[in-house]
């Protein structure tokens, strides 16, 4: 018992536990996309991104804001 607190502490001290410098970039890219993307299926009214699938250009807009929101939430 007394072993696996130590190893956490060691490990928190040491700053093991963070991320990439390409993650926060990578998260907000991701939400900005999904951003874009929703607004110019709304805008071009359908025509654009993917013509054609109509409301899953609306799912794959969110997807990528949640995709984004996912990873926002793992930051350290």
């Amino acid at each position: 018992m007394a072993r696996k607190n130590s190893d956490a502490a060691a490990r928190a001290a040491s700053g093991g536990g963070l991320n990439p410098r390409w993650w926060v970039p990578t998260a907000l890219g991701l939400m900005l996309l999904g951003l874009v993307w929703v607004m110019t299926y709304y805008i071009s009214s359908g025509a654009y991104p993917i013509p054609n699938v109509d409301a899953i250009n609306i799912v794959v807009g969110f997807a990528f804001i949640m995709v984004g929101f996912i990873m926002m939430t793992r930051w350290k």
